[in-house]
């Protein structure tokens, strides 16, 4: 599909990147497993290390299915709306465990890069989905500004993540 042979690359990159950094939260979890549990703290997980997960799996879906040899834009923007929908709902889920978990105090840069941003970028890529029968190649860098952003989103999560347990969670511990 021509509209797509530009993007190949972009989204291979993208795509490996988010796979990469899911295996590398798998292990990054798997290390700190031995750790006393907190009260609450699977409350705290689902507030903001499941989302992490869930972005980067938004990026390598988004990924394989626009390098998949598909005939037309239509299935992809199909695709680009539903995965833009359900991540808006996503957020609104997250929002709520942000606000019910007791274990850790949101700051204005969590409620950033685990609200807003995943939001603006779950939005971006539904309205690409509309903009693919206006505008394919508007579309085309909507969907991948929304795949970069959730995968910065999910890079700096991530860190977040690790950097809380090893300064934070230690010094309690110590």
């Amino acid at each position: 599909m021509a509209e797509l042979a530009g993007w190949g690359n972009f989204y291979v990159i993208v795509g490996g990147a988010a796979g990469a950094l899911i295996g590398l939260q798998f292990v990054v979890i798997t290390l700190i497993a031995e750790r006393p549990v907190v009260a609450g703290q699977e409350l705290a997980g689902s507030a903001f290390a499941t989302p992490t997960i869930v972005h980067l799996g938004a990026v390598l879906l988004l990924s394989a299915v626009v390098c998949a040899p598909l005939r037309g834009v239509t299935g992809i923007g199909i695709f680009w709306g539903l995965l833009g929908t359900a991540g808006i709902v996503y957020e609104v889920i997250v929002v709520r465990r942000m606000r019910t978990q007791s274990v850790y105090k949101p700051q204005f840069e969590d409620w950033l890069f685990h609200v807003l941003l995943p939001f603006a970028a779950y939005a971006a890529l539904a309205g690409s989905a509309i903009a693919t029968r206006t505008s394919l190649p508007d579309a085309m860098f909507g969907a991948g500004a929304a795949a970069l952003l959730l995968l910065f989103v999910g890079i700096h999560n991530a860190w977040d993540a690790v950097t809380y347990h090893i300064f934070s969670r230690s010094h309690d511990q110590g």
